[in-house]
C-alpha cells in the first residue's frame, strides 16, 4: 500500500547553493546551529562620565543624562545620573542624581536615590534620599528625609515632616 519514496532537498536549497559560487548569498541560512550570534539591540550607548577639573568654575546649570565627577566649583544646580563630587570641590546650588557620591562640599539641598557622604564630605543642606551612608568624619548640617521617589521635584518641595501622635496624647 504505503511506497517509500525518495526525499529530494528543496529546489529553492539547490538553486542557492549552485549561486554561492564566489557570492554571498542574498539570506544567509536561518539554522538554529548558526554561529553568528544576532547582535543585541539596545537603546543607547551610555556617554563616558564628563569630568570638570579642579581649575575649572563654572557659573550655570548642568543637566546630563550620563555621569560627570566634580573636581573644580560649580554655582548652579546639577542632575546627572551618576555625580561624584571631588575632595576639593564645592557646588552651590541643588544637586540631583540617581547615584550621589559626595566627597567635597555642597551647599544646598541634595537628592538622590542613592546618597553616600564620605569621610572628606561637608554638606550644608538638606538631603531628600530613598538610601543614604554617611561615614565617620563627614560634616552635615541640616535635614534628612527618606522618600521613595526623591528624583521628583514635586514630592520632594512639598515634603513636610508630619506630626505624629503619642499613645498618651488624646485626639
Amino acid at each position: 500500500m504505503f511506497s517509500k519514496s525518495k526525499i529530494t532537498p528543496p529546489a529553492k536549497d539547490a538553486k542557492t547553493a549552485s549561486d554561492t559560487r564566489g557570492k554571498p548569498s542574498p539570506t544567509p541560512p536561518t539554522t538554529p546551529s548558526s554561529t553568528a550570534a544576532p547582535t543585541p539591540v539596545s537603546p543607547k550607548a551610555k556617554p563616558p562620565a564628563s569630568t570638570l577639573s579642579a581649575d575649572l568654575a563654572i557659573k550655570g546649570n548642568l543637566k546630563t543624562a550620563g555621569d560627570i565627577q566634580i573636581q573644580g566649583t560649580v554655582d548652579g544646580d546639577i542632575r546627572a545620573h551618576l555625580l561624584t563630587i571631588g575632595e576639593g570641590a564645592t557646588v552651590k546650588g541643588e544637586v540631583i542624581a540617581d547615584d550621589l557620591v559626595i566627597n567635597g562640599r555642597i551647599i544646598g539641598r541634595v537628592r538622590g536615590l542613592k546618597v553616600r557622604l564620605t569621610s572628606t564630605a561637608d554638606v550644608k543642606g538638606d538631603i531628600i534620599h530613598k538610601t543614604i551612608a554617611i561615614e565617620s568624619g563627614a560634616h552635615f548640617e541640616g535635614s534628612v528625609t527618606r522618600q521613595d521617589d526623591p528624583l521628583n521635584a514635586d514630592v520632594a518641595k512639598t515634603a513636610v515632616p508630619q506630626k505624629t501622635k503619642s499613645l498618651t496624647e488624646k485626639s
